[in-house]
């Protein structure tokens, strides 16, 4: 797709420059059988300029390359107008371009909608000191839990306050979808007060851009996904159940930040030596999981039951299964995972992810 749009507007600027050139009797060209006057021709020139820069943007994934695609339409379209009869079929590229710039101007004003959502999230964190984690800070909590934290390394360091992840992740969006849809997604965490947003980018069939957005803040759940970045295929808010869905989903997302264990939003039970149940409570929205250890306190992995959707009538089981571990400053988290609908035969395994970057505490610029 992209190589026969910059294959359209090179063609399409090229055939401006021959205007240009008829205009000033330095080339013949047929296919304008009126005279070019040299003032037109310089106009013919500027559209070929416009769409010769608008090309080189676009080829170096310059954001504001649509711009200066959409003055070159104008200004060509202007033309055909005036060489009617002979240029009217230029009306077709001034067509196809102006839609992908209209791609291309949603494709960054969602990017910009995500980046002022983050900014505003982690502008909200409470103002704090830094904190080291202390052994006596874990003291009450399940011994599972105290395990997981001794073996993630995060007693004796720096408490997290933030979080920002760079995720590579393979997705199946129906049970018998056979391929795996590759994306790339990112995400921010505050832990005080306990929020998210994550973005993603894939393709659909490997031609249709999605772009989607999930978050998670002010106790309130919201998936937003659109098509070419443009039309929503999916705007779900305003529901208990999106909102207790996407707590849960947070709640197992600690994985990548134990230190929130000690939240004052989190409580506690113990459930065995391997496994404890977790319950967020924030802003009048409630949820609840159990994060399962092995016997060296590794995180296995966390059950809850969970809405998949507004419209579901019962919530199913969701399991979060550790894949691999990884050790980022002294912290040892999970380096990948995988995520399913329902247990045994009915699983539906539905992502796979791996992290390809992680930092805690640091003001990223947004």
């Amino acid at each position: 797709m992209r190589l026969a749009l910059a294959i359209l507007i090179g063609i399409h600027g090229l055939i401006h420059l021959f205007g240009f050139l008829k205009a000033f009797g330095w080339a013949q060209f047929e296919a304008i059988s009126q005279p070019v006057p040299k003032p037109h021709g310089v106009i013919w020139l500027l559209a070929f300029v416009l769409f010769l820069v608008a090309l080189i943007l676009f080829l170096i994934r310059h954001d504001l390359w649509w711009i200066i695609g959409m003055a070159g339409v104008v200004v060509s379209q202007v033309l055909i107008i005036i060489y009617w009869k002979d240029a009217k079929f230029g009306t077709i590229a001034n067509l196809l371009i102006p839609a992908a710039a209209i791609v291309a101007y949603s494709t960054v004003s969602f990017r910009n909608k995500v980046d002022d959502e983050s900014r505003s999230m982690l502008s909200q964190m409470a103002p704090s000191e830094e904190m080291i984690l202390t052994k006596e800070m874990i003291i009450n909590l399940p011994t599972a839990v105290r395990s997981w934290l001794m073996k993630s390394g995060v007693v004796g360091k720096p408490m997290t306050y933030n979080v920002y992840l760079e995720q590579d992740l393979q997705m199946k969006l129906q049970p018998d979808q056979k391929d795996w849809t590759k994306a790339k997604a990112q995400q921010y965490f505050t832990v005080d007060p306990p929020a998210f947003n994550w973005s993603v980018k894939l393709k659909m069939k490997g031609v249709l851009d999605v772009a989607g957005r999930d978050k998670f803040e002010n106790g309130k759940g919201e998936m937003l996904i659109k098509l070419f970045s443009a039309f929503p295929v999916v705007d779900a808010k305003g529901s208990e159940k999106i909102d207790q869905a996407a707590l849960q989903r947070y709640l197992a997302e600690i994985v990548w930040f134990p230190s929130a264990a000690v939240s004052p939003y989190i409580k506690w039970e113990e459930i065995d030596h391997m496994s404890a149940r977790a319950t967020l409570d924030y802003m009048g929205t409630s949820g609840s999981g159990i994060f399962h250890f092995d016997k060296d306190g590794n995180f296995e992995k966390f059950v809850a039951m969970r809405y998949k959707d507004a419209a579901a009538t019962e919530p199913s089981e969701w399991v979060v299964r550790s894949t691999q571990t990884q050790i980022v400053n002294g912290r040892s988290t999970p380096g990948g995972a995988e995520v399913a609908w329902g247990s045994g035969d009915d699983e539906w395994i539905w992502l796979k992810l791996k992290i390809d970057h992680i930092e805690y505490n640091v003001e990223k610029s947004i």
